[in-house]
């Protein structure tokens, strides 16, 4: 593959590892960078990877590691890179072309949601995509996707009418509702564990201005905005409204400056302001505002403008029902977190709670996460943490992990808790798969073992989730 392989200290191999979002995947060092320019150069890379592996395991030898790349914004160390193997960066895949009837958008998987949002803004054009412009397409896509407009549509997974996909034996093949249905539904939600996706095509709509921003609060709001949140989550016969996306709710310590800060992220995707269903958050007195009507571009810059890049990063998650005293005890939780890392040089710790609704979760084409037979509101809770040196990384695992599962602990004791956990926030200790229901992750398995029998996908590609197929009996 001349003009594709990539070694140190190319600049080209020095800037992709210097493009990672999180310094953890910027401090590994792979033995080489492909960057393939076409599907075919995949499909060659993944041959050539494939022929290794057979000689390999056939000699009972360990297999040549291998990660794949979009946008590399996962705060996991090994997620889309990997020490001494072999990665594939699909940035150059990055294309974004709408269709002549403008029902749907082809787009590379290497492309991030702002050059998509960039396109359709132009066109009057959405698709249901990031709400961080800086994301990669396919990373975020694969994981099911969460969306400004997936009151209205769904995940975003939901919405992916087909998909190019590099199979683990070097071939080219289509997923659709018609062709590879099996492998169609598990790319929704299932990340990737059965090839590399190459290209999406994504149902648009029609879209213009939305009202967007953050209303910035003291922290003694706190109570106040808990109970607006959960009487928007509440979202009874008549309240709901599609195009109300959000509300992200956030309470923050900021280490180097000693304070917290409280902010809730509105979304409207109409050109309307201060909808009726975010009447209890108007009615909260603010500091200061910057809600106002948008493109869609600029919303999800300002979401990527909170969370810059070259830090340490680290998710972790879990999910509950919409129970005022779990959602209570949830910030409590977070309070304990501040003094637990106060001492963490350049700690900015972080709570988000974010609605999901059963309504929306059902909506879009069916997907394998597992949540069409919710009732009840759901919550996605949210910890996120940034930090400065390596020194701390111990005490940040030790505390995410002990407050994460304190809180299901709680949440189990009141009968909140929920096993569903979104695969995108997921710390690595994390089994997201076992939170999509026995039947759905059965099912994810033996997609793998009809599309990767002989287990490339599991065993090398070995960043991100994969699927306990030791445990799989056909």
């Amino acid at each position: 593959m001349p003009g594709s392989v990539f070694f140190g200290p190319h600049p080209i191999f020095v800037e992709s590892i210097q493009s990672y979002w999180a310094i953890q995947e910027r401090d590994i060092v792979p033995q080489c960078i492909v960057r393939p320019r076409t599907a075919e150069e995949v499909a060659t890379a993944v041959a050539i990877l494939k022929r290794d592996y057979d000689v390999r395991t056939n000699h009972g030898e360990a297999p040549l590691l291998l990660a794949v790349r979009s946008g590399g914004h996962s705060p996991i160390p090994g997620a889309a890179n990997i020490s001494g193997g072999i990665v594939i960066d699909l940035r150059l895949l990055n294309e974004v072309v709408t269709s002549n009837d403008r029902s749907s958008v082809v787009i590379g998987t290497g492309a991030r949601w702002s050059d998509v949002s960039k396109v359709l803004d132009r066109e009057g054009l959405a698709v249901a995509g990031s709400r961080n412009s800086a994301v990669g397409v396919g990373g975020l896509t694969l994981g099911g996707g969460l969306s400004f407009f997936s009151p209205r549509v769904g995940f975003v997974c939901n919405n992916i009418l087909s998909y190019e996909v590099v199979l683990a034996n070097g071939t080219l093949a289509l997923a659709s509702e018609t062709v590879n249905a099996g492998l169609w539904r598990a790319l929704k939600g299932g990340s990737n564990n059965f090839g590399i996706v190459t290209k999406f095509v994504a149902r648009s709509f029609p879209s213009t201005n939305i009202w967007s921003g953050f209303l910035y609060m003291t922290s003694s709001k706190a109570s106040q905005v808990i109970d607006a949140f959960y009487q928007f989550t509440e979202a009874r016969p008549g309240v709901y409204d599609e195009y109300a996306a959000g509300p992200l709710v956030c309470f923050s310590y900021v280490q180097k400056a000693g304070v917290r800060v409280l902010a809730t992220h509105l979304v409207y995707t109409k050109p309307e302001k201060w909808p009726t269903c975010y009447s209890g958050f108007k009615s909260i007195g603010r500091l200061w505002s910057t809600v106002k009507i948008r493109s869609l571009t600029s919303a999800t810059d300002e979401l990527d403008s909170s969370s810059p890049p070259g830090l340490r990063q680290k998710f972790v998650t879990t999910t509950v029902k919409n129970d005022h005293a779990t959602l209570m005890e949830i910030h409590a939780t977070f309070e304990r977190g501040v003094e637990a890392m106060r001492r963490v040089r350049g700690m900015v710790w972080t709570l988000v709670l974010q609605p999901l609704l059963p309504v929306s979760a059902r909506k879009g084409q069916p997907d394998s996460q597992g949540l069409g037979t919710r009732t009840e509101p759901l919550v996605i809770v949210l910890f996120t943490v940034v930090w400065k040196n390596i020194e701390d990384d111990e005490l940040v695992e030790r505390t995410t992990r002990s407050i994460i599962n304190g809180i299901d602990q709680y949440a189990a004791s009141r009968d909140t808790a929920d096993p569903y956990r979104y695969l995108n926030d997921c710390a690595n200790w994390q089994k997201p798969f076992d939170g999509y229901g026995a039947e759905n992750k059965r099912f994810l398995q033996q997609m793998s073992r009809t599309y990767d029998p002989d287990g490339l996908f599991q065993k090398a590609c070995v960043g991100g989730f994969k699927l306990d197929m030791d445990s799989f009996r056909p």
